[in-house]
């Protein structure tokens, strides 16, 4: 079945699909299920990646985990998460994303659980891994799906609500986390998933429309490629902190990874049945969207990291008080993000993509300006508050101009790249802004503490500045994809382009 859509994009799904109750677009009921179903599936997986960051210290009492082992309850779910993100994309498009979505969620529930139950530091460890995968599979569904369900004249506003929940997710993590740990116990940071996936999964299955890529194939070398060099480039930026950047293991590492992902590319230019297609990056929107999507969550979460522990170490508050006093950074896109993917819709990706990363890099530049023990929140709040609306742009925006700077056939594969480099990105930027932070005498006082978070801060506000230049590099006006879909059955697909400036 194929339904067009009033700016000739078309949404492929399967033979066996529903009619859409005799229109030509997918109704409004439709859209609505899809948002929402969408929107608690991303919701999920973003909480999970920050919610632990407070529980750390009651993990280590409760479980006898060393420094090293509470690393890994952190980095083992963003490992498998980024090196496995284009493999769950691209499952989507060969077995349909549909089911790929509900499979994902029931694993990811699964894996929750057992977390909840680990009665050993590996265990939990082991299913933190779990998890991450599952995301993987979820995370680019979610943006597909919605991608597939709104002609391009509406989706920025859809797009808007999604990235407003990733923004809520992103906020709550630490205030969920640290509540939680405080008011009932660490094992509750998981149990909470598994009501909401028992919840989500059987509705996914009810309410969403099954639709396929054009790709009839797995591409088997070309996953085993980008797999294997995103997880060398990842293992070396986490490992760099504990064995040192010059370290044999850190430089065969990351040098291992950077040559697989270099013949991942290469081979995707030769095989018949590519993964990524090599035109993809022959898009200046593609390019430029996803080169601010990394170091937009590479200043995000480098300095997020470091943030968590300046206000309970230099300012004394509590692992709850700390979460609450991060809302107005990351709290903010519940509000605004909305609001962008409607502003983009009228004017346009790019003027938002740019105004989005000059606050972010003026919030940061300011709260490096002003960081000190014993100072007072209230500017500081101010400082964290102009770096949120700047990150509340950029989510909504920077995700519609990448499925707006490809063809429908290729949305699934450009949305699992583009979270796959954002959380490479996010990954990076906690490594780099850490190894700046580092000293062996940086816990001795809060002043000594203070000046090193504002040095890495400092940094974080220049990965901030260098997104600046890959939004003035995104295109203006309408970019239409002239180039067609694949052929076949599971490529009958009409030409899209982004929303006028």
């Amino acid at each position: 079945m194929r339904h067009a859509t009033s700016d000739a994009c078309a949404v492929h799904s399967n033979e066996g699909d529903p009619p859409m109750s005799g229109s030509m677009t997918p109704p409004v009921a439709h859209r609505g299920w899809t948002v929402l179903l969408a929107s608690f599936g991303v919701f999920m997986t973003s909480l999970d990646t920050l919610v632990v960051a407070n529980s750390l210290p009651a993990l280590r009492e409760d479980l006898s985990a060393s420094l090293g082992d509470l690393e890994w309850t952190v980095n083992a779910y963003n490992l498998s998460f980024a090196v496995l993100l284009l493999t769950g994309a691209a499952l989507g498009d060969r077995y349909g994303r549909k089911r790929m979505y509900w499979i994902g969620l029931l694993a990811f529930t699964i894996a929750s659980a057992g977390a909840a139950l680990a009665p050993s530091v590996g265990a939990l460890i082991a299913a933190r891994a779990v998890q991450g995968a599952a995301a993987a599979i979820v995370m680019p569904m979610t943006l597909t799906l919605i991608s597939e369900a709104f002609p391009a004249e509406k989706r920025g506003a859809a797009i808007g609500l999604w990235g407003g929940i990733t923004g809520l997710a992103v906020a709550a993590g630490p205030v969920v986390g640290g509540a939680i740990v405080e008011g009932i116990s660490w094992h509750w940071i998981f149990w909470l998933n598994v009501p909401v996936g028992a919840v989500l999964i059987p509705l996914s299955i009810w309410r969403l429309t099954e639709s396929h890529g054009p790709r009839s194939q797995l591409d088997i070398v070309g996953l085993a490629l980008a797999g294997l060099g995103f997880f060398g480039i990842t293992w070396g930026l986490i490992r760099a902190n504990s064995i040192g950047w010059g370290s044999a293991e850190t430089i065969a590492s990351l040098v291992l990874g950077g040559l697989l992902v270099v013949g991942y590319l290469i081979w995707e230019r030769r095989t018949p049945t590519p993964m990524l297609a090599a035109e993809l990056f022959r898009s200046r929107g593609f390019i430029a969207a996803n080169f601010v999507s990394f170091f937009m969550y590479a200043s995000l979460f480098g300095v997020l990291f470091l943030m968590m522990q300046f206000l309970q170490n230099a300012l004394g508050y509590s692992p709850l008080e700390a979460g609450l006093r991060t809302l107005p950074w990351t709290g903010a896109p519940m509000l605004i993000a909305p609001l962008g993917g409607l502003l983009a819709d009228r004017y346009g990706n790019r003027p938002l993509l740019l105004t989005g990363m000059v606050l972010q890099a003026i919030g940061l530049g300011w709260v490096a300006l002003i960081a000190e023990p014993g100072m007072s929140y209230t500017w500081l709040a101010v400082a964290l508050a102009v770096a949120g609306v700047g990150i509340s742009l950029v989510f909504p925006t920077v995700a519609n101009a990448v499925v707006g700077s490809v063809a429908p056939s290729e949305v699934g594969i450009a949305s699992g790249t583009n979270s796959s480099l954002r959380e490479i990105g996010g990954v990076f930027g906690i490594a780099v802004l850490a190894a700046v932070f580092a000293s062996p005498n940086v816990y001795t006082s809060a002043q000594t503490f203070a000046d090193h978070f504002t040095n890495a801060v400092w940094l974080g506000a220049a990965f901030s500045v260098i997104g600046i230049f890959g939004a003035a590099a995104l295109p203006k006006g309408t970019q239409v994809q002239s180039r067609p879909a694949a052929t076949g059955s599971d490529a009958d697909y009409a030409v899209t382009g982004q929303p006028v400036g």
